[in-house]
């Protein structure tokens, strides 16, 4: 049921721009991430800082707004909200939220060494849902030595119970449906018991990942996975398969959480090539599913990938 009397000014709200969110991460980090979201060890590229090709999956921003600037462990309730409130909405229960859809534009390529970086996080967007509420955020990420504009985050969050205040929709969302055909590549990530225990180093701490007495409270027979590291793993599938791992072809990823994953199951990661919406850009529609249960965890996949100078001639 809808909350009682909960409403938002939606003029307050949308346009919200919160304070400079300074975040750092250096090659330890780039390695840790790499090893929690399933790359093995034969892909040396990610995990062995004196590989001649070593850097970053593309994917390792959307780590960083929970991450912040600390190498310690961070209260994931304070990081959520270290920016401050947004304006015109009033509070509600962070225990509600649900990671509903993830998006990452690579600007520039990602540095190889690190650094310092400058995150403007900016509400773009409150829609009524009718059970609930979106909350969509953008993160734009700065060098913040040379001001360079690395990547562009957007995120959606469900909010259950806190919606039938009659605000707005929100708009229809694209669709990327398979091709009706056998995909052209499909990549099994096995994840471990431990798996949520090693993503959560990178940055985000929440006890729902960990916690085996919270988990029930909340709706779940044990700690889930978070929805971040098979979006990792679906993000390093597609530069593994369409791109030999070149990080510097890859573009954009978008994709929703449709269902957990629980530590130890397997996840399958189904791709299909499809046409760009250019001739410089090839499209990849992809889904995951867990192999166990034959659930759908992330599906309305999309991510474009910079054709190589080869392709490009053919």
């Amino acid at each position: 049921m809808p909350v009682e009397g909960f409403s938002v000014d939606i003029s307050k709200a949308v346009g919200h721009v919160f304070p400079i969110e300074k975040v750092t991460c250096n090659r330890r980090d780039f390695l840790l991430y790499a090893l929690s979201v399933g790359v093995k060890e034969d892909e040396l590229r990610y995990l062995f800082e004196d590989d001649r090709n070593f850097g970053p999956l593309p994917t390792y921003p959307l780590v960083l707004s929970l991450k912040g600037n600390s190498s310690d462990i961070t209260v994931f309730t304070e990081r959520i909200v270290s920016g401050g409130q947004i304006p015109g909405m009033p509070a509600y229960d962070f225990n509600k939220i649900v990671h509903g859809e993830q998006s990452l534009e690579v600007i520039n390529v990602w540095p190889v060494e690190g650094g310092d970086f400058n995150i403007k996080q900016t509400c773009t967007g409150v829609y009524d849902k009718g059970s609930g509420m979106v909350i969509e955020t953008t993160y734009d990420i700065y060098g913040e030595k040379n001001n360079l504009h690395y990547a562009r985050l957007v995120s959606k969050s469900f909010v259950r119970g806190y919606g039938g205040w009659n605000g707005p929709k929100g708009p229809k969302a694209m669709t990327y449906n398979p091709p009706k055909r056998v995909p052209d590549a499909i990549e099994t990530f096995s994840t471990a018991p431990n798996q949520a225990l090693l993503y959560r180093l990178s940055g985000d701490y929440n006890f729902l990942h960990a916690d085996v007495e919270l988990a029930p409270k909340v709706g779940f027979p044990k700690p889930i996975l978070h929805g971040l590291c098979s979006y990792g793993a679906c993000g390093h599938a597609v530069i593994k398969h369409f791109t030999k791992n070149d990080r510097s072809l890859f573009k954009y990823i978008e994709g929703r959480f449709a269902s957990p994953v629980f530590p130890g199951e397997t996840v399958e990661i189904y791709m299909w090539k499809v046409e760009g919406p250019d001739n410089k850009t090839d499209a990849i529609i992809f889904a995951a599913k867990v192999k166990e249960r034959d659930v759908l965890v992330i599906n309305n996949g999309y991510a474009l990938l910079h054709k190589s100078i080869s392709d490009s001639k053919l």
